[in-house]
């Protein structure tokens, strides 16, 4: 079973999570590349498509990218700057497993906080007021606590996700026999 990585970073916190799923994939028969825009990159059976997370979904890129396969097993990873939040990860994965032509088989999602660019931290900084004071420091602390992230436990998530998927199409080939 061949399986390709692909994935689009921002700021290099999709490509560590790659990385991470690209070492627990089993057996030799696997590649991992940054999705660029084109569509032929060399076919395989299972993707893992990564993602960064902008307004609650991926770049145009990896949703078109998402859109052009046919017949595949496709996970998705992402990183995004909002905390440990399953339902806001929830939003995130309907919005963009949409995108998912019909006749593929979609294996889950695994999302984890990923730390922003500075200039995000400035812009809250700058948007504070007497009204939104209390709200725009939670953001700020949100932002503080992104700055380690992906850490090792996002990578260890990532790579339970992984094998996870690797043991139920295992046992989905088992039963098809």
């Amino acid at each position: 079973m061949k399986t390709q990585v692909l994935y689009k970073s921002r700021t290099g916190n999709t490509e560590k999570l790659a990385k991470a799923i690209f070492e627990a994939i089993p057996g030799q028969c696997k590649d991992i590349t940054p999705l660029d825009g084109q569509t032929d990159y060399d076919m395989g059976d299972v993707y893992f498509i990564g993602f960064w997370t902008d307004r609650g979904s991926a770049s145009v890129e990896v949703l078109d990218y998402l859109g052009s396969l046919q017949g595949k097993k496709i996970a998705l990873f992402g990183t995004c700057g909002m905390g440990n939040n399953p339902e806001y990860y929830r939003k995130i994965e309907e919005n963009i497993k949409v995108f998912i032509e019909d006749d593929n088989e979609y294996l889950g999602a695994y999302l984890c906080q990923g730390k922003m660019p500075i200039s995000v931290r400035d812009k809250y900084s700058r948007m504070k007021n007497a009204e939104n004071e209390k709200m725009v420091n939670a953001m700020i602390r949100n932002f503080d606590m992104a700055m380690l992230h992906p850490d090792n436990e996002d990578l260890q998530g990532a790579k339970s996700f992984v094998k996870e998927i690797y043991e139920r199409l295992e046992r989905e080939a088992q039963d098809d026999e």
